[in-house]
Parts: C-alpha cells; sequence; structure tokens
C-alpha cells in the first residue's frame, strides 16, 4: 500500500477498493493508495462508494487525497456500491427455504440499477428432486440465467465463473443462504463465513464494511448481509417495467397505461392464463404493486 509520493503534479486513476475509518483505499497502476476524500466532497453532497473510479493526487504531507469522482455506471444505497456489473441473486434451495417474494424484488433493484440479473440457487444438493423444474418454470420467461449451484462442488460453479469472469460482482440475499461461502469458492477469496442461527434459521452477519475483492480473473463486492428489503423510489405504474416477462404480452394489452391488475383485455393477464408467464411470478407482482400503491398512499398523510 502507497502513502507518499514526491511528485505533486501526479494524477492517479483508479479503483475504490475498501472504505473504512474516513480513509478509502485506491487501487491504481497495480498499487494500493490510502487516501482521503478532499473536503470539498461534503460541501459538493459527494459521498465516494467501494467501485467508484476516482482520481487521486498527492497531497500536502506524503499522503494522497482523492480529488475527483469519475461518472457512475450505478449506485446502490444497501450496501453503498457503485458501478455494479452483474447482480448475482441469491438464494438458498433448502436451509433456509427460498423466499421468492425477496428474490423479486432483489431483481427489481438491479433491473432498476441497470445491473445484469443472474439467479443463483445455492446448496442445491440439498434440495427436494423437483425443486429446479419448479423454479425454471417460475422464471423461464425472464431470459435470466439460472444456476443451481453447490459452494461445496466447486465442479458445480464452473460455467456461473465464466458467465462472471471481468465483471464487478454483487451477491445479494438473505443471510445465510451462503454468499460468502459461494464467493470463497468461485474466486478463492477467504471471506469469513457464519453458521445458520438454530433459533432464527438465518445466517450469522460475518461482514462488517464493503470491500472490493479481485481474483482469478473476478471483482466481488463484499458487504454486510440483510434480512429485509423493502422498495424504494419507484411509482406503482412504473413497476411493471422491470418484469421482462410482461414485456411481448403488454403489447396486446387495450389500454397503453394498463397496469395488469383490474383492467380488462389485458395481455400480461391472457399470457398467465395460457402459461407462458408463470402465475407465481405474476402473483408475487401484485403484491408488490399493492405494496407501492399502499406506501404512495402513506406518503400522502
Amino acid at each position: 500500500m502507497k502513502q507518499e509520493n514526491s511528485n505533486k503534479e501526479t494524477e492517479y486513476t483508479g479503483t475504490i477498493v475498501k472504505g473504512i475509518g474516513g480513509f478509502y483505499y485506491v487501487e491504481a497502476s497495480g498499487d494500493v493508495y490510502e487516501c482521503k476524500a478532499k473536503g470539498l466532497f461534503r460541501k459538493e453532497g459527494i459521498t465516494p462508494m467501494v467501485g467508484d473510479r476516482v482520481c487521486i493526487r498527492p497531497g500536502e504531507h506524503q499522503d494522497f487525497v482523492l480529488s475527483r469522482v469519475l461518472p457512475r455506471r450505478n449506485a446502490f444505497v444497501r450496501p453503498p456500491v457503485a458501478n455494479v456489473d452483474v447482480v448475482l441473486a441469491v438464494s438458498a434451495a433448502a436451509d433456509p427455504k427460498p423466499n421468492f417474494l425477496l428474490l423479486d424484488k432483489l431483481i427489481l433493484m438491479a433491473e432498476k440499477k441497470d445491473a445484469q440479473v443472474i439467479l443463483v440457487f445455492n446448496k442445491a444438493d440439498l434440495a427436494r428432486e423437483d425443486f429446479a423444474c419448479q423454479v425454471r418454470q417460475r422464471y423461464r420467461a425472464t431470459g435470466y440465467p439460472l444456476f443451481f449451484v453447490s459452494a461445496l462442488k466447486r465442479d458445480t460453479l464452473q460455467g456461473l465463473k465464466e458467465m462472471l469472469k471481468g465483471k464487478k460482482i454483487m451477491l445479494t440475499g438473505p443471510s445465510g443462504v451462503g454468499k460468502s461461502s459461494l464467493a470463497n469458492a468461485l474466486g478463492g477469496f477467504s471471506m469469513e463465513t457464519g453458521a445458520i442461527s438454530e433459533k432464527t434459521l438465518r445466517g450469522k452477519h460475518t461482514t462488517r464494511h464493503v470491500e472490493l475483492l479481485g481474483a482469478e480473473g473476478l471483482f466481488i463486492f463484499d458487504t454486510p448481509g440483510f434480512t429485509s428489503f423493502s422498495l424504494l423510489d419507484m411509482e406503482p405504474a412504473e413497476l411493471k417495467e422491470y418484469y421482462p416477462d410482461f414485456t411481448p404480452w403488454a403489447r396486446d394489452c387495450r389500454f397503453g397505461g394498463c397496469a395488469h391488475i383490474l383492467e380488462p383485455d389485458c395481455g400480461v393477464k391472457e399470457g398467465v392464463r395460457q402459461g407462458a408467464i408463470s402465475s407465481l411470478r405474476y402473483e408475487a407482482y401484485v403484491k408488490l404493486y399493492q405494496e407501492l400503491q399502499e406506501r404512495k398512499k402513506q406518503k400522502r398523510y
């Protein structure tokens, strides 16, 4: 890690790989520099994030200063990371059993941020015999890549690893599904893992800060886990735009602004009736739509 440089005119471009205790660690030109953000950032309302492409320059006291944050592809609030290429939405096939409503929320989060979605079901060796078939039926019309793997069996991970090479990846999903174990198996990392709590059937949180790790051609955000998720900054009418399985059928709706809920002559509901769109995924859509409507109503009062 570099902390000094005598050339005051030098400016490096790099990526923030860790932020902790007011310091940012920037990888640039093969080295990692410990930096403080310039004071003007706070005044301008700029908060650097792990994953940001930034410019750094030597400071006044043999240190380095983070001088500019370059334009972002995207930025997430929870966890606070930027420039995510792929959201790996991880569920457990069993122990704990998958929460499909939460999974659909994670997919929406990724879609809204224009990140590629890949669905991963870990602990596939523990699943019941018909589990994979049912999941494929639910998501087949979305076009999302779908993998059934076991972090304990490296041979199940090869296809997924090839798809992820060279990408900045955020693993997301409830705690206890084996995100850290999966990352370790994919890239040879050494993330701390935790056992399932017998009382809550949830994983114990093991990650305390955000860090971007790179190994074997993979770049993975190591982020704190979470056990709940809510849809933020989305209007009810916007929700349908993030369902790729609805798109071909929505062209046949009688009304241009069809929400695919109560309207007559709805192409999406016809797609559900014909089995082209999963009825379970559609039912989850209706629940999310109602959740957003209720939140909007509460904001008025």
